[in-house]
């Protein structure tokens, strides 16, 4: 019986999503079938302007690495800057601004020489002490809004004491003069960092957008990351045309210290938020690439594309995972025997066999494949069973929780999604799922992407989507964002015992150790206070032209156009 109904609901959600495509593009119709496949292979970039044409699927909230916290703006910005190292296709680490590094014996000091030929767009030369400024802002506790990736520079020496020297609840050393964190230019080429303890990934961080450098020239211009003509920036590109809600475009950068590398002139990326317009302007000749970030061709044309462009369409597993959060500081998911309720009467499968249909995988934890362990990946070490889909025990929990908040009927809930079709298809099946196996009225409610980000930081919803990335290849970078205080823990979740397991794993230099504790920690989040409701690991889908070639896709998602290129 429950199956039937869902299966009459994903009926439903489908013909939505076909009636949402329609609507996306006058031209949707006009290639569809054999007309599709053949405009897709007969309207290529030309290859002469080495012009890559992409859609981002809403606006970047900023363009401030300090304040960047999303796939959207992550993407621009590799654009715009260079850390000291970046990534390359294999997941290691390669130069960057530093041309070289050297790491001390006991892998707490690294010394970083940067390139004599690393230039700021506007032709100074990038320095040293332009990390050390970079990073005193992130720091810095005047520095406003607060940066929400802060922490991420907490290995190194007095950066947190640094960062919360204001902070009341801080029990650590407090330090106020930043002379005494970890980080010094030793001259114009050598960056020293110290680190609080080794950190076998720290890296890999720097290749990060917290972590770049920026030009001291923002100095009194609170408005340098909102002005175009204001923007200067060290990476292979410049941002040359903004026009919100429209449209952007970065053009080859004539003082990159690697322009040679490059040989696009220019990425032109679209504001659109319609996977259907997406797919319609890609079939039409119109887009190079689509499907970005973490997929978004519509979930219900899939099959039909896979089978008319199959040597165009792919779906990758990476580092990612889908979820909804609860805020645990609101009535009624204050109570963990109800979040529980509500996390064990979903189905994940049908889910995914059914709505995605991007080769994603149910998930039941939180740290995805993908991530490192200590012979094997995390996941494999660590197996994801903290919890079963049961909904007579969901039934169970959710009126013992309701017992326990003294109520016979819940509150009206809600579920906030940021707008998209896909997650708007995802809701609805979920909302369906808890009114049948629960027999709770659900409400869903989209915002748009900067919108909802504000609302989910402010705890200003019930149930909201997320979804996380890997930042490197980790288990910490998925479980310590649920540490009390941390900035990315949009949750109001705060448990001393979860905190201790982060704080030992951070300093434990036994790689089996370690893993244990990330292991217990992921315990407590998942099975023990449900904080949050883990639905799949996610799969990058996306379509690219046969003539565009070096799209860099890492483990975690993150797509890198930087050294792409467009043949004949």
């Amino acid at each position: 019986m429950k199956r039937k109904s869902f299966l009459v609901l994903l009926t439903l959600v489908l013909a939505v999503g076909a009636l949402l495509a329609g609507c996306g593009s006058s031209s949707k119709n006009e290639n569809n079938g054999k007309g599709a496949q053949e405009n897709a292979s007969t309207t290529p970039a030309p290859a002469d302007k080495q012009i890559l044409r992409i859609n981002l699927s809403s606006e970047p909230p900023t363009f401030d690495p300090a304040q960047a916290q999303d796939s959207q703006t992550n993407t621009v910005l590799k654009t715009l800057y260079e850390g000291l190292v970046r990534m390359g296709p294999d997941g290691k680490e390669i130069p960057g601004v530093a041309e070289s590094w050297k790491i001390s014996d006991d892998g707490k000091t690294y010394t970083f020489k940067l390139r004599d030929t690393a230039k700021w767009s506007n032709g100074d030369p990038v320095k040293a002490s332009d990390f050390v400024f970079a990073w005193q802002r992130v720091l810095d506790p005047s520095t406003a809004p607060a940066p929400p990736y802060a922490y991420q520079l907490y290995y190194i020496k007095n950066a947190e004491g640094y960062n919360l020297s204001t902070s009341k609840s801080f029990k650590g050393t407090k330090i106020t003069d930043f002379k005494d964190v970890g980080v010094k230019a030793v001259d114009d080429h050598t960056l020293q960092v110290e680190l609080n303890h080794p950190t076998p990934y720290f890296l890999g961080l720097t290749s990060f957008y917290t972590f770049y450098p920026v030009h001291p020239s923002i100095k009194g211009n609170d408005k340098w990351a909102v002005q175009k003509d204001s923007m200067i920036t060290n990476g292979p590109y410049t941002l040359t045309t903004w026009d919100s809600g429209q449209k952007i475009e970065v053009t080859k950068s004539e003082n990159y210290w690697g322009k040679d590398q490059i040989k696009l002139n220019k990425i032109t990326m679209s504001l659109v938020n319609s996977g259907a317009t997406e797919l319609a302007s890609y079939r039409s000749g119109q887009l190079d690439y689509a499907g970005m970030p973490n997929g978004e061709i519509p979930t219900d044309q899939i099959p039909a594309v896979k089978k008319e462009l199959p040597n165009e369409f792919k779906a990758k597993g990476i580092a990612s995972t889908y979820y909804y959060l609860f805020n645990v500081t609101e009535k009624p998911f204050n109570n963990v025997k109800i979040r529980k309720a509500f996390a064990m009467a979903i189905q994940r499968q049908p889910i995914v066999e059914r709505v995605t249909l991007g080769g994603q995988i149910p998930a039941y934890g939180f740290v995805p494949p993908g991530i490192k362990g200590v012979s094997q990946e995390f996941r494999s070490e660590h197996k994801d069973d903290f919890f079963k889909e049961d909904f007579t025990e969901a039934k169970k929990l959710l009126q013992e929780g309701m017992k326990e908040e003294g109520v016979t009927t819940l509150p009206p809930v809600t579920l906030l999604y940021n707008s998209s079709e896909g997650h708007q298809k995802i809701a609805l099946a979920v909302a369906d799922m808890w009114k049948k196996n629960l027999g709770v009225d659900i409400k869903t409610q989209n915002q748009e992407w900067g919108v909802f980000i504000q609302t989910r930081n402010k705890l200003n919803f019930q149930i909201a989507r997320g979804g996380w990335s890997a930042d490197y290849n980790d288990p910490m970078t998925f479980l310590d964002m649920w540490t009390t205080g941390n900035t990315n823990n949009n949750s109001g979740y705060a448990n001393p015992a979860y905190d201790a397991l982060i704080e030992a794993a951070k300093t434990e230099t036994d790689p089996a150790k370690r893993m244990e504790d990330f292991a217990k920690a992921e315990k407590i989040l998942v099975q023990d206070d449900m904080v949050m409701l883990p639905i799949y690991y996610y799969s990058n889908v996306s379509l690219t032209k046969p003539n565009v070639k070096d799209i860099a896709l890492d483990f975690s998602g993150a797509i890198d156009f930087t050294r792409a290129y467009i043949t004949q």
